[in-house]
């Protein structure tokens, strides 16, 4: 794995936790780079490595989560798009190269809208345009469609950290050779508490106004009011690795896609997490990062 450091950034409320991956140059460009919903900094430890140094990576532990655990309420993602403009402001006056997977980008789009000056190109991976929500759920019923495993997992306990371990390697988007040491630390990372009582450290709250918050006006709207050029990587399947993906032409051409900034590029053969923890997905989103940020592959 790539070594990194852990820098704490002032936000509303406390301090915001972020991992650096310094480039070899201190004058390469800056990419920051936000995780999806119940997720922490180190789901993009395996594209920090392919990227090889050549840019400085930055990758926070989101409102709520991890080492931004303790951070308080409101949470939302106009909240997460406020606290990611307050950290590329504290890395330097350039705009950033910004990036987001899943909810992350959704908060990239929206922070990209709302602080204009503040960001340049963008990559956006399995995420960033959605759907009104059905009129026929209630809060409890939309949460759950949308991320109803991953909502199990936090009212979760584990004996130790191999259990841990051993729960997230039955999960059918890590089978075959998906897992790495780099999936391991960034599941490794969620975890909190003592043994024997672990479970996850994303705040529970925070994750359900989250949830909910993806369905906002303002946020389904960010994508199509996009300025500056962005890419969409979307993965070929889903979240537990069926043959269905979040997205596809047709689904994009609902939620808008067409017409706007937004260039859609389809990753074959990786699922929702894969297309950010595997080689072959994270290779692409690497790519794709180093060609916003103008520096050669």
């Amino acid at each position: 794995m790539t070594s990194y450091e852990e820098i704490r950034v002032p936000v509303t409320g406390g301090e915001l936790a972020a991992l650096r991956w310094p480039a070899r140059d201190p004058g390469a460009p800056v990419v920051v780079a936000l995780h999806g919903i119940t997720a922490n900094a180190l789901s993009w430890g395996t594209v920090a490595r392919l990227l090889d140094r050549r840019v400085t990576l930055v990758a926070p532990d989101l409102r709520g989560r991890a080492g931004s655990a303790g951070l308080p309420g409101p949470y939302g993602i106009p909240a997460h798009a406020d606290d990611t403009a307050a950290l590329a402001g504290a890395l330097g006056p350039d705009r950033v190269v910004l990036a987001g997977h899943s909810m992350g980008a959704f908060v990239a789009a929206l922070a990209a809208v709302r602080h204009p000056g503040r960001f340049g190109e963008l990559v956006l991976v399995d995420g960033g345009f959605g759907f009104p929500a059905p009129t026929h759920l209630s809060a409890d019923e939309l949460i759950t469609a949308v991320i109803g495993p991953a909502m199990d997992r936090l009212s979760m306990t584990f004996p130790d950290r191999d259990a841990y371990r051993s729960f997230w390697r039955a999960h059918p988007a890590f089978g075959g050779d998906a897992w790495s040491p780099e999936v391991d630390a960034y599941i490794q990372r969620d975890l909190a508490g003592e043994e024997p009582a672990m479970r996850s450290g994303c705040r529970l709250e925070a994750v359900r106004t989250d949830g909910m918050g993806l369905f906002q006006d303002e946020v389904l709207a960010a994508t199509r009011e996009l300025a500056q050029p962005a890419t969409l990587l979307w993965a070929q399947r889903g979240l537990m690795n069926e043959e269905q993906g979040l997205y596809d032409e047709s689904r994009l051409a609902a939620a808008g896609q067409p017409g706007t900034n937004v260039e859609a590029v389809r990753v074959e053969d990786v699922n929702h997490y894969t297309v950010l923890t595997g080689d072959k997905g994270a290779g692409e989103v690497a790519g794709a990062l180093l060609r916003a940020a103008s520096v050669p592959r």
